[in-house]
């Protein structure tokens, strides 16, 4: 057993007058389509919302992208190199802040145990911005899991070619629109801090607001 498995199995146990799990303990059977990952995180809001409703408040939504939809991640099971790196234009990943201390990162696409610690989840993903140009610092806007069930919509135009083809298959249900919407898909990746849902932070506040450090 890893040190992550075996912190995850200390989870299982009374904390705060409740048994604290991982939220999906078996990824092969969370609903997964390549070249999806919005939708993705949105099945897996979905399945919080039906089988554990009480802790989707500390779940939330993550999407990573920059002006020049440039984001470099390592781990990636999408990556070719031994560090499987790969730059997305956007990314997202579900995360479950289960106290100020404690935080979990699901990531369908990655390499990491399904899920990682927070800590270890951004120093091998996202690692640090200082040695990069400021076209690949990557931004995170952060979003309720709730909200993100109630508001989010996407036609996949994003995924069709200007012929009306599909450049990545879709996933086999139908695609998700609200009343309001019929796509907003934009409005997430977008990384302007005062237009959008949420909040967007750069990583260094990113970390901060779910990564606490006793002092």
């Amino acid at each position: 057993m890893s040190v992550n498995q075996m912190h995850l199995a200390n989870l299982d146990t009374k904390k705060n007058g409740k048994n604290l799990k991982p939220l999906f303990p078996k990824q092969a059977e969370c609903s997964y389509v390549s070249c999806y990952c919005e939708e993705n995180v949105w099945k897996l809001c979905q399945d919080v919302s039906v089988r554990v409703p009480e802790e989707l408040d500390r779940c939330f939504v993550v999407f990573i992208s920059n002006p020049c939809r440039t984001v470099p991640l390592w781990k990636q099971r999408a990556g070719r190199e031994e560090d499987r790196l790969v730059i997305w234009d956007y990314h997202v990943i579900f995360l479950y802040s289960i106290d100020s201390k404690t935080c979990l990162v699901y990531d369908l696409d990655s390499e990491l145990p399904f899920p990682t610690f927070f800590h270890k989840y951004v120093t091998e993903t996202f690692r640090t911005d200082q040695v990069l140009k400021s076209d690949f610092h990557r931004f995170f806007r952060v979003v309720g899991a709730k909200s993100f069930l109630q508001h989010f919509s996407s036609d996949r135009r994003h995924m069709k070619r200007p012929d009306g083809s599909w450049i990545k298959p879709p996933p086999p249900y139908p695609a998700i629109c609200t009343s309001a919407s019929t796509h907003n898909l934009d409005e997430y990746i977008n990384m302007d801090a005062d237009t959008g849902p949420g909040q967007v932070f750069n990583l260094t506040d990113f970390v901060q607001r779910f990564y606490k450090i006793d002092k």
